[in-house]
């Protein structure tokens, strides 16, 4: 096929597909909320209003198993949850996409009905549908990182708070608001949930579900204990800092120590063919006119 019926393609199918995304799967909250609102008591007949969800989310829900969605979830609340996609959004997304990248596959296997447009087609079908987890996850493993490259300066900031006199609440505060990474935001949004009445200790737990880092899971056991037990919230704070810094550098040693085997097979592969062939190319090529 042609760039230019590619171009058509794309023009005809990539709009449409936003529109159909846009218009079915907005974040309908407030909306949502006005009508559960207005909609309380009882209807005309006697029965109680009941806000059902859209059309396509519905059927989105049936088709994904209920493991799956909680797996989506939990990559969701890794990644931060992003206000660009939420759960819903990305459910109703995964088959949309497969759907259009099914639409591709039988457009090329209609023009071209051959076993490699059909794999293509295939392949493009499961790249689509798996394309939203494979960001969410990675999107995850990068957020994860930072909060743990933050987690030993934070700790540091929090233990010289309490060390001036401020309670570990104000210390998480101050850390919260003067740092910028998404370790702060979690710090924020725990104190968040304090504020509105959750108990501490869940709101603890609740911060560690929401990371995969081991030291921060680590740190907010020890938190918990210091506040069921009543021990010096400075003493724990200095313990989990040190051994927050501790694990930062063996995470560089390590790293330090796997490079050169990472730089093995790209220096096998394509540095020393290139060199071998600068240094000994010209002594063959006498070689060959002296002989010949």
């Amino acid at each position: 096929m042609t760039p230019i019926g590619w171009l058509i393609i794309a023009i005809v199918v990539l709009p449409c597909s936003y529109l159909a995304w846009a218009l079915l799967t907005a974040d309908r909250k407030a909306l949502l909320a006005v009508q559960a609102n207005l909609g309380q008591g009882l209807g005309q007949n006697g029965s109680v209003n009941v806000v059902r969800p859209p059309a396509l989310l519905d059927i989105s829900k049936r088709l994904t198993p209920a493991g799956y969605v909680a797996r989506l979830d939990r990559w969701l609340s890794l990644a931060g949850r992003p206000q660009s996609i939420p759960l819903e959004k990305l459910t109703v997304a995964k088959p949309t996409l497969a759907l259009v990248g099914a639409v591709i596959g039988f457009y090329l296997f209609s023009s071209d009905p051959s076993p490699k447009n059909l794999g293509i087609g295939v392949f493009l079908t499961i790249f689509s549908y798996f394309l939203p987890d494979l960001l969410i996850y990675n999107k995850g493993i990068k957020r994860q990182e930072e909060i743990e490259l933050e987690l030993p300066n934070t700790l540091d900031q929090m233990l010289i708070s309490v060390e001036a006199g401020l309670g570990f609440e104000t210390a998480m505060s101050r850390a919260g608001q003067n740092g910028t990474g998404p370790l702060a935001q979690e710090l924020t949004r725990t104190l968040q949930d304090i504020q509105v009445g959750r108990p501490r200790q869940e709101a603890y737990q609740a911060l560690a579900d929401r990371s995969s880092v081991l030291e921060l899971r680590s740190f907010v056991r020890a938190v918990v204990q210091a506040d069921k037990y009543g021990i010096g919230i400075a003493k724990v704070l200095r313990t989990q800092a040190k051994q927050a810094r501790v694990k930062r550098r063996q995470r560089a040693e390590e790293k330090a120590m796997k490079l050169p085997v990472k730089v093995l097979f790209p220096l096998l592969l394509f540095i020393f063919p290139v060199l071998f062939i600068v240094l000994l190319g010209p002594a063959a090529i006498n070689i060959i006119a002296a002989f010949s």
